[in-house]
């Protein structure tokens, strides 16, 4: 157990590092230059606010994002906590609730704290809150990760362990790639999100089976 421990706040520490040197060089305006390339390399040449490939691509890009939004992570996590709940599972109920509400209370705040502007590509999709980190890219990390990590731990198959941590990951990386491709984050809001998102994630479920070990005890 202390050897995965430390793996795993060796990675929280890795993710964390990540993300602020993504925000430092943001708030020095480092970025730039890549922000626009990468998002101007989604977008139809002299055309910025357009998306390159046919309009069926957009569509699939706006429905996959929906992935990341507040509504639906709610149902997500509404029916799970529930069906938990119903099965006497409070203490995992409790940490999906408390994670994924700590994760958009952080994300929200950053937000608020960054006020960074959107990019000028919004036409495609409405957005309401300033800019970094990415509220689709953290939040959607901070739930995948968490549910992928519960139903690994109380698997005892490696193939079935194998598949929720690659779909948990897959889910999370087709949010972050839609919020560039349509236009309404720039490439490192979407990365500070993905690092601190899976930071927060890992963090929380560290605790808790910390702190259920030493309830055991």
């Amino acid at each position: 157990m202390h050897h995965r421990l430390y793996w795993g706040l060796g990675i929280v520490a890795a993710l964390l590092c990540v993300f602020g040197v993504v925000a430092d060089d943001v708030i020095e305006g480092d970025t730039r230059a890549f922000d626009e390339a990468v998002l101007l390399a989604f977008r139809v040449p002299d055309h910025p606010k357009t998306p390159i490939g046919p309009s069926w691509l957009v569509e699939a890009a706006r429905e996959a994002t929906a992935l990341g939004s507040f509504t639906i992570l709610a149902i997500v996590v509404a029916a799970v906590f529930t069906y938990l709940m119903i099965i006497r599972r409070r203490a995992t109920a409790l940490l999906i609730a408390g994670t994924v509400l700590g994760g958009t209370l952080l994300s929200t705040t950053l937000k608020t704290a960054f006020a960074r502007q959107r990019p000028e590509l919004t036409g495609v999709v409405e957005v309401f809150t300033p800019s970094f980190p990415s509220g689709h890219a953290l939040v959607s990390a901070v739930t995948f990760l968490t549910l992928a990590a519960i139903l690994a731990a109380a698997s005892q198959n490696a193939g079935l362990r194998f598949f929720y941590v690659i779909l948990s990951v897959f889910l999370t990386l087709l949010v972050g790639i839609t919020r560039i491709y349509l236009g309404v984050h720039y490439p490192t809001d979407v990365i500070a999100g993905w690092s601190l998102g899976s930071a927060w994630a890992l963090a929380c479920f560290i605790t808790a089976r910390l702190v259920r070990e030493r309830l055991a005890k």
